[in-house]
């Protein structure tokens, strides 16, 4: 028996004027003379991204939703070079404390998962400074909130550079640049291009870093279809995370736009995978990466309430008979 438990991503489509990811450009920054006056500014765009948040976790707990991943982009500019003088985690203090509080009574599960500029295996220096800086700032967010920042943040290997061996042991050599703390933040998955189940594997064993495997991406970009065969070796990557395993769930667009992700998940594709890991696992969090959001979500459930080979646990969850 396994019990899955579905989340969405950052913004819900059912609660109006709820964006968590309200934001402000360097430019607009500029256009206003008082510099103190616009750094408030940003202050409030943050405490409304933050005041948001706890709109949608409060919406996810009255619908039985316990698995929800943070947008990237709760706080505009905050590593901006222009701007390294902002303390944005005092103001930001109370709220985030209120946000953490929330999370932990309802026992919810949340992440994050940074913009593609997030490159741990760059070519370039500053690109791996500023990365680190991006995830340092995820870090700050998690230890605010009160949250085990540990296995909270998910991201892809990085750049392939046309050679994929190199990049991946680039990649190796960086890591030794980033701080234990945020190495113990992170998670890795596969993507839909550069790097595969496989390749995404030998840095997680090698690095001890949990594997988060991404089905579509799979189906999209893989060495060897049968992704089954390394399924113990992916729960092999969680072995010592204080989480449960979680994977990444989507479906294509179409077969001509396979990568693009597509509005609601395909219930069949999604028992496809959720049949061969059956059993071998107590319970998985599964994220789902749809356009439609919290509404996929919902409109999956209705799916699988359908279903003869599931017991429904509550409004996300489900045990797999």
């Amino acid at each position: 028996m396994t019990i899955v438990r579905l989340g969405y991503v950052a913004m819900s489509m059912e609660l109006k004027n709820a964006s968590p990811s309200k934001t402000m450009t360097f430019a607009q920054f500029q256009k206003i003379d008082d510099r103190e006056a616009a750094i408030r500014k940003l202050e409030r765009i943050s405490l409304e991204n933050l005041h948001n948040t706890l709109r949608i976790l409060k919406h996810n707990a009255a619908s039985d939703i316990h698995f929800y991943r943070l947008t990237s982009r709760l706080i505009p500019l905050a590593n901006h070079e222009e701007l390294l003088d902002w303390d944005y985690m005092k103001p930001l203090k109370r709220s985030l404390h209120e946000v953490g509080d929330f999370v932990r009574k309802h026992r919810m599960r949340v992440d994050f998962h940074p913009d593609h500029f997030v490159l741990l295996n760059s070519q370039q220096d500053n690109i791996l400074k500023n990365s680190i800086k991006t995830l340092k700032l995820h870090y700050l967010l998690l230890k605010g909130m009160g949250i085990d920042p540990t296995h909270r943040c998910v991201m892809h290997v990085g750049g392939n550079y046309k050679e994929t061996e190199t990049s991946l042991e680039r990649f190796v050599d960086n890591w030794m640049s980033v701080p234990r703390s945020i190495q113990k933040m992170i998670m890795l998955e596969n993507d839909d291009t550069s790097f595969t189940l496989e390749d995404t594997l030998y840095l997680c064993e090698k690095l001890d870093i949990p594997l988060v495997f991404d089905y579509h991406h799979h189906l999209a970009h893989h060495e060897n279809p049968n992704w089954e065969v390394n399924w113990e070796r992916i729960l092999h990557t969680w072995k010592y995370s204080p989480l449960p395993i979680k994977m990444h769930i989507s479906s294509p667009k179409s077969q001509k736009e396979f990568r693009h992700h597509s509005d609601y998940v395909d219930n069949k594709m999604f028992f496809d995978f959720l049949k061969e890991i059956k059993g071998s696992i107590k319970q998985i969090y599964c994220m789902i990466e749809a356009k439609r959001k919290d509404e996929a979500l919902f409109h999956l459930m209705e799916e699988i309430r359908a279903r003869g080979d599931v017991d429904i646990i509550d409004g996300s969850s489900f045990l797999l008979k």
